[in-house]
């Protein structure tokens, strides 16, 4: 999905130089994630029952208690304060926080640890970077 990331013009300087990154961390609000769902101790990742009951900080679930998202996106252009991209899973409106150019030497692991069940749950999955 392509997205446009709006950042208020008088912060457009402060973009200068983001255009020579092929990808970026956004960092952003769940606004949408209600109190009460903020309560959560354990969920079943996905809500998928087969797998176990975890804790939330074990999940990259909404339901957290400063419901902050996060996500690697491709920066496709920029223009002015505008950023158009690609992979934000973000609802529209969703307020941003931050973005971070992604820094390869840190933020890709060569092996990373997972549990058993997160293999289960993205198996068969377009999305299955494993």
């Amino acid at each position: 999905m392509v997205s446009d990331v709006i950042i208020d013009p008088k912060l457009e300087e402060a973009l200068e130089g983001i255009e020579d990154y092929s990808h970026l961390v956004v960092l952003f609000w769940l606004s949408r994630v209600q109190k009460g769902q903020r309560i959560l101790k354990k969920i079943h990742p996905k809500s998928r029952k087969d797998l176990p009951l975890v804790g939330i900080f074990a999940t990259r679930t909404q339901y957290r208690p400063n419901p902050i998202g996060l996500t690697v996106v491709k920066l496709i252009w920029r223009k002015k304060n505008i950023l158009r991209v690609r992979g934000l899973d973000a609802m529209h409106g969703t307020p941003v926080i931050d973005i971070k150019p992604i820094s390869p030497l840190q933020e890709f692991l060569k092996e990373p640890r997972v549990p058993k069940w997160y293999d289960q749950l993205w198996k068969g999955s377009k999305g299955s970077k494993r």
